[in-house]
């Protein structure tokens, strides 16, 4: 970190940890950065990323895919494909951008099967 203008909220928080700021978290809440996740909006659909930061209800992810359509492997709803993944053929999955800021709803953690589901479907293109 050679630059603080430029340092991200988890910078700053790894820093706070390290000298001693017991600032009140609620560690079941943060517990999920640097997972691979699910992120549903109410506005921007479904996504799957790296959950990078989280502040509230707002959260980034990167290496981030939006999931335009997807169908479950053995189930019907998206905690389905969090636990058994993507049926790929029928599935429409975007290709992955960097970085999204996004404002969650809810925040699923996936199976190693899932996981290697959803990064192995093949980007969706136009029709």
């Amino acid at each position: 970190m050679n630059d603080i203008d430029n340092m991200r909220l988890g910078d700053i928080k790894k820093l706070l940890d390290l000298f001693g700021d017991k600032k009140e978290s609620n560690s079941t809440l943060d517990s999920q950065l640097g997972e691979k996740v699910i992120i549903r909006t109410y506005s921007a659909g479904v996504w799957f990323g790296k959950l990078d930061q989280k502040e509230g209800n707002e959260v980034t992810l990167t290496n981030a895919r939006r999931m335009f359509r997807f169908w479950c492997a053995k189930s019907i709803t998206l905690s389905g494909v969090a636990q058994y993944g993507l049926k790929q053929e029928t599935s429409k999955i975007c290709p992955a951008v960097s970085r999204v800021w996004l404002e969650a709803i809810e925040i699923i953690s996936l199976t190693d099967v899932a996981i290697e589901s959803i990064e192995g479907a093949s980007d969706v293109e136009a029709e």
